[in-house]
């Protein structure tokens, strides 16, 4: 598999998923369960799974493939594999809230390499080129021709008034006490993995998360961020964050542009 290959289904699996989910989203009504960790599941996170898990493994049948809605890919291990939220942020997506997206990514070695995250009820899509630059693209994101891409880029931040994002759904007392560590412009809140991407785009400079995520939450927007020239790390030593972890469980993380004076937990 080369990145040339990989980027086009990928991209074209996003969109296809992402219109998927908008019909259901924009239905009267739709189900909602439980799974056993006590977090939601609707038939958007599973219809959108089972389209781009096909899609995959009829592209690279021989790539090592996770997926968050198939319980029996977490337990597999390998070196390269590619990984997948079909719908993160399900929360917004059930309140109706539009920050919710499509992500899926490459890890390589530990590290997210190329990925796509789509917000198809904001119509956003990030994207990492087989050159590893993240770029932006607009216009009618058409599944088989590529529009207008914008190369995105983290800012250089000013540490004496900092942009901050953080979660919409689990913004709790231990986040706060963190971002009170840094001289803040501008707090806002967003859901999913756009976090990620608007710490790549300029839109924010750090994005703490104090709180439980899995790796098929992170990989994509991972990917963008450091194809955008941003970093990952881990929350309690400042250790690069990898994946490919037993359980793929994450520890918590920072997500930030370079420039950030980042401060001890």
């Amino acid at each position: 598999m080369t990145y040339d290959a990989l980027i086009p289904v990928i991209r074209r699996l996003a969109l296809e998923a992402g219109d998927m989910i908008m019909q259901i989203y924009e239905a009267d009504d739709f189900d909602v369960k439980v799974k056993s960790d006590a977090s939601p599941v609707t038939e958007a996170d599973e219809a959108a799974d089972a389209l781009i898990s096909a899609g995959l493994r009829a592209a690279f049948p021989d790539i090592l493939l996770v997926t968050e809605e198939q319980a029996a890919s977490h337990s597999e291990k390998g070196d390269t594999f590619l990984i997948v939220d079909p719908l993160d942020g399900t929360k917004e997506f059930i309140n109706r809230r539009g920050d919710f997206t499509v992500n899926i990514a490459l890890v390589e070695n530990g590290v997210p390499t190329r990925g796509v995250v789509y917000a198809p009820a904001k119509g956003r899509m990030f994207y990492t080129q087989a050159d590893g630059q993240s770029v932006e693209e607009t216009g009618a994101l058409n599944k088989v021709q590529v529009g207008d891409v914008t190369p995105i880029s983290v800012t250089e931040p000013d540490n004496s008034a900092l942009l901050i994002v953080a979660s919409k759904s689990h913004r709790d007392q231990a986040t706060e006490d963190y971002i009170n560590k840094y001289q803040v412009k501008d707090s806002k809140s967003a859901g999913s993995s756009l976090k990620f991407c608007l710490v790549a785009t300029g839109e924010a400079d750090l994005y703490p998360r104090v709180g439980r995520t899995m790796e098929w939450d992170t990989a994509a927007g991972h990917a963008v961020l450091a194809g955008a020239g941003g970093k990952v790390v881990r929350f309690d030593d400042h250790s690069s964050l990898t994946y490919g972890k037993d359980g793929y469980a994450n520890p918590f993380f920072i997500a930030y542009a370079p420039g950030v004076d980042l401060k001890e937990a």
